[in-house]
């Protein structure tokens, strides 16, 4: 597989010199210049919101079969329903319209490396603890019934009862369901 990390910047058009930076923005002129308003407004055509990891092996349009403005994309280190996924699912469903959830985590993620000591060290380097959690996690279906739970009980959410939970694996593209019992 062929990705724009492996392929020359020359290869591409962008300069060769310059920031990561630099280059997204030339990008954005070459795509400016072809792009034509498809006329959408903000509500998703599908009525859903997907939250999922940031992790960048996640190509999530793809690996669902969606169009640009079919969805609502909601991305976070380890896609757990944290108090922002929170307000942006209000946001979604009272006043976009979607109405279904699904939820997304995955194979090999980093938060699986991770602990709280991360604040606490952050704390020790900057001189300040941050005022969010990491959201670690040891066992990715298991967070998955904990972030399913989350949207469940959410008083702000207006629709609850179709809220899925799947682990996309990574070496082999599929989602896993998880049973939210």
């Amino acid at each position: 597989m062929t990705t724009s990390a492996s392929v020359p910047a020359e290869r591409e058009g962008a300069i060769a010199t310059g920031t990561v930076t630099d280059r997204l923005v030339d990008a954005n002129e070459q795509y400016a210049a072809a792009f034509s308003d498809p006329g959408m407004d903000a509500r998703p055509v599908l009525g859903v919101a997907v939250v999922a990891c940031m992790d960048a092996r996640l190509d999530l349009h793809a690996a669902l079969g969606l169009e640009l403005g079919d969805c609502h994309t909601i991305r976070n280190a380890g896609g757990v329903v944290t108090d922002d996924v929170i307000r942006s699912l209000t946001i979604s469903q009272r006043a976009l319209g979607t109405r279904s959830v699904v939820l997304i985590h995955h194979t090999g993620c980093g938060l699986e490396a991770l602990t709280e000591d991360f604040r606490h060290d952050l704390e020790m380097e900057v001189g300040q603890r941050p005022a969010w959690a990491v959201e670690a996690f040891r066992d990715v279906e298991q967070d998955v019934r904990q972030s399913m739970q989350r949207v469940r009980t959410s008083p702000f959410l207006l629709h609850t009862e179709d809220v899925r939970g799947f682990v996309f694996d990574v070496k082999t593209g599929l989602l896993r369901e998880i049973d939210p019992a």
